[in-house]
């Protein structure tokens, strides 16, 4: 792997910031580092920073994490007032909220050449890139893959050792897991989906995909799944919920409860779900590739990415620069899939042989070669208009048809208010 433009990126920061003879090291920088609250992100990051530190014993990085609901409001409020981190973590969807609010600032060319970057990072990192100048890197990427209870499977007559493969079996497969008291009462659900989780993912850049459809025009600026592929796809979708009822948003409070406790049989997550299920005290599962249909496999990428915000200037911004730089090297990365379960976002390093074929990292790393990163103009908003569709089919008896059609209208809005802006 080409790690030179790393060295040299390094290499010029250091130069950049010795302030004369003797004076670099007496000179002492504090930057802040803010991610959201999730136990072994915080973990990895302060072990990261203790590397750093030691490397760079000029640069002090105080780290902050904050739960996930205050998160972005806390962004929004502390950066335009000239405070809060000079780098933080930020989901990939949300890059277009943060560029036009002009919260964050191009990297460093010198330090982060575009044309490597795209050499040596999965193609879905370059939606971070914004008229040929990355605005942010991850650390980890994330794909999608299948759990399986294996207990559960044999309770219902299936073999523990032979996960669904196909669509169709997936259905099937669903059908057999779950379970009903005599008053009709979900004891069991077959498969954990929630269109608030990983469930929208999976509906846009999974099954409509497999269908033969695409979610959006090339540009990405119109809705596509309305064609007859999309409806299609949709309809299977809809149909664990409403038809065959193998899944129930709010089941046991939610998708991650249903798994863990050992309630339902399987559903679709990410890797960052490992260390939870590890956790867990009597689950016996397993982890595999999506189903395919008619042949095809596909996959939803995503991951949350590092940035420079525009707190950060002068001194600042080159030892932000700097920080960004280890956590996107080969050997943060390699502690952070140790650590936390995600992905390592540069191809050489996660496609080693030990992780491609590791029983529970293999399905994910297997799934980045046909994963598509949504380019989302608003995540939030395009989650919501996956979840009022499903309401409206079981709150409202509206048609699917009908429910399609509003919740194309309804994207198509949010689309073209972004689009007419830029």
């Amino acid at each position: 792997m080409d790690g030179h433009w790393l060295k040299r990126g390094v290499a010029a920061l250091a130069l950049s910031m010795a302030m004369g003879a003797g004076a670099a090291s007496a000179q002492v920088v504090e930057i802040e580092y803010w991610q959201y609250t999730f136990p072994s992100r915080v973990k990895a990051v302060n072990e990261l920073i203790v590397k750093f530190q030691q490397a760079n014993p000029n640069i002090r990085v105080k780290h902050t994490d904050l739960p996930y609901n205050d998160y972005r409001t806390r962004i929004a409020a502390a950066l335009p007032a000239g405070q809060g981190p000079d780098v933080m973590q930020l989901f990939y969807g949300w890059l277009a909220d943060y560029t036009r609010a002009k919260l964050i600032q191009p990297l460093p060319a010198d330090v982060f050449p575009a044309a490597t970057i795209d050499r040596e990072f999965f193609p879905m990192v370059q939606v971070m890139k914004v008229d040929g100048d990355y605005y942010a890197l991850p650390t980890a990427v994330r794909s999608l893959a299948l759990f399986w209870n294996k207990r559960l499977f044999r309770e219902a007559g299936l073999d523990p050792e032979r996960p669904p493969r196909t669509l169709e079996e997936l259905i099937e497969f669903s059908k057999r897991l779950t379970k009903r008291d005599p008053a009709g009462n979900l004891t069991q659900v077959g498969i954990a989906m929630d269109p608030a989780a990983q469930d929208h993912h999976y509906w846009r850049e999974v099954l409509v995909r497999q269908f033969g459809g695409t979610p959006y025009s090339p540009d990405g600026q119109k809705v596509a799944y309305t064609s007859p592929q999309g409806l299609a796809a949709t309809r299977v979708f809809a149909d664990f919920f409403m038809t065959h009822r193998t899944a129930e948003v709010g089941f046991l409070t939610d998708q991650l409860t249903q798994f863990r406790s050992g309630r339902a049989g399987l559903t679709i997550d990410g890797s960052f779900r490992l260390a939870a299920f590890d956790g867990q005290r009597g689950l016996d599962y397993g982890v595999t590739d999506l189903p395919t249909h008619n042949g095809i496999a596909s996959n939803f990428g995503s991951y949350w990415a590092n940035a420079i915000t525009t707190k950060a200037t002068g001194v600042r911004r080159d030892a932000a620069a700097k920080f960004l730089a280890y956590l996107v090297s080969p050997e943060a990365m390699e502690l952070w899939l140790k650590e936390v379960g995600e992905l390592p976002a540069r191809v050489a390093v996660a496609r080693t042989d030990a992780n491609a074929n590791h029983p529970k990292f293999g399905p994910f790393i297997r799934g980045l070669a046909n994963a598509h990163a949504t380019d989302f103009v608003d995540e939030s908003a395009q989650r919501q208009v996956v979840i009022d569709f499903l309401d409206r089919l079981k709150l409202t008896g509206a048609t699917l048809e009908g429910s399609l059609d509003a919740m194309a209208r309804a994207e198509q809005a949010l689309l073209d208010r972004f689009y007419a802006t830029r």
